[in-house]
C-alpha cells in the first residue's frame, strides 16, 4: 500500500474572515508518499474483528507499514485541527496564554481595566501558532520516511501509550523549531504581536512599583505551537490504540493492532 502523508498548506489566519472552506481549499495533497510493500487493498475498510485477527501473524514489515499508516492520518488530522482559524485559540487545551514571566503584566492590566488589549494580544499569538503549524507536514514526512522497521515494531510494542509521540518529539523538535521561526516571526507581524506586546508593556511600565518584563515572544509562540501539536499527535495516537471512534478503518490497522492487544 501507498501511504500518503501528511497534507500541509501555507496558510495565512491573519485574515480572521477566511472561511472554513477557504481553509480547506489551500490545502494539498500531497507533500510526500511513503512507499512500502503492502497492497492497495488495506486502504479498504474491514469487517472483521480484532478478536479474529489478533492471533494471525503479524511480520514486523507489515507492523511498521501499519504503524505509519496510523501515524500519517494522525499527524494529518493534527496538523489540519489547528491550522485553521481558532485551531489552538478555540481549544482550551492548546491555547497559547501569555508567558508565565508575562502573567503579572496580565494580571496588573486587567485589574485596571485593560483586559481587552491583554485579549488582542493573546489572539495575536494564538494566530502565529495557526499560520506556523502547516509548516509541520514536511517535518513529519521528513522523519517518517527515516523510521526504521525496528523503530516501528519497538514503538507498536511500547507499553507506552505515546511511544510514537515522544518519538517523534524526539526526532523532530529541532527541525519543528527551524521551520515554525520564521513563519512564526511573520505571522507575529502580521497579527500584531510586537505592537501589542508593546502596548502591554509600556502600559504596565507606567504603573506603580512595576519591574520591566523581556520576553523572547517569537521563541516564546514558537515552541508553544509545537507543544500544542504534540498534545494533538498524542491524542491521535491514543486512538488507535485503544480503537476509539473506529480508528483503525482498514484490514491493516485491524490484523496489526489486533495483534498487539493480544501480546
Amino acid at each position: 500500500m501507498k501511504i500518503f502523508v501528511i497534507c500541509a498548506a501555507a496558510l495565512l489566519l491573519g485574515n480572521l474572515s477566511v472561511s472554513q472552506a477557504q481553509v480547506s481549499s489551500k490545502i494539498k495533497d500531497v507533500l510526500g508518499k511513503l512507499g512500502t510493500s503492502s497492497t492497495d487493498s488495506t486502504k479498504k475498510a474491514t469487517t472483521t474483528t480484532n478478536a479474529s485477527v489478533s492471533n494471525s501473524p503479524v511480520t514486523k514489515t507489515e507492523a511498521n507499514n501499519a504503524l505509519k499508516q496510523a501515524l500519517s492520518n494522525g499527524l494529518q488530522t493534527s496538523i489540519k485541527s489547528l491550522s485553521v482559524q481558532n485551531g489552538y485559540l478555540g481549544d482550551a487545551v492548546v491555547k497559547i496564554l501569555m508567558p508565565e514571566e508575562a502573567q503579572k503584566v496580565e494580571k496588573a492590566l486587567r485589574a485596571v481595566g485593560m483586559g481587552s488589549l491583554c485579549d488582542q494580544f493573546i489572539t495575536s499569538m494564538n494566530r502565529a501558532a495557526e499560520t506556523a503549524v502547516s509548516e509541520a507536514g514536511t517535518v513529519f514526512v521528513n522523519s517518517l520516511s527515516k523510521m526504521t522497521i525496528q523503530d516501528g515494531y519497538n514503538i507498536l510494542l511500547s507499553e507506552q501509550q505515546n511511544a510514537a509521540t515522544n518519538y517523534f518529539r524526539t526526532n523532530t523538535n529541532a527541525e519543528l523549531t527551524t521551520k515554525f521561526t520564521p513563519v512564526i516571526e511573520s505571522a507575529m507581524g502580521k497579527n500584531q504581536v510586537s505592537t501589542y506586546w508593546t502596548q502591554l508593556t509600556t502600559a504596565y511600565n507606567k504603573l506603580p512599583l512595576s519591574s520591566k518584563v523581556n520576553t523572547d515572544l517569537t521563541a516564546y509562540v514558537t515552541q508553544k505551537a509545537i507543544d500544542g501539536l504534540f498534545v494533538k499527535v498524542a491524542d491521535q495516537e491514543l486512538k488507535i490504540r485503544q480503537n476509539l471512534g473506529g480508528a483503525r478503518s482498514t484490514a491493516l490497522l485491524s490484523k496489526v493492532f489486533g495483534w498487539v492487544d493480544s501480546q
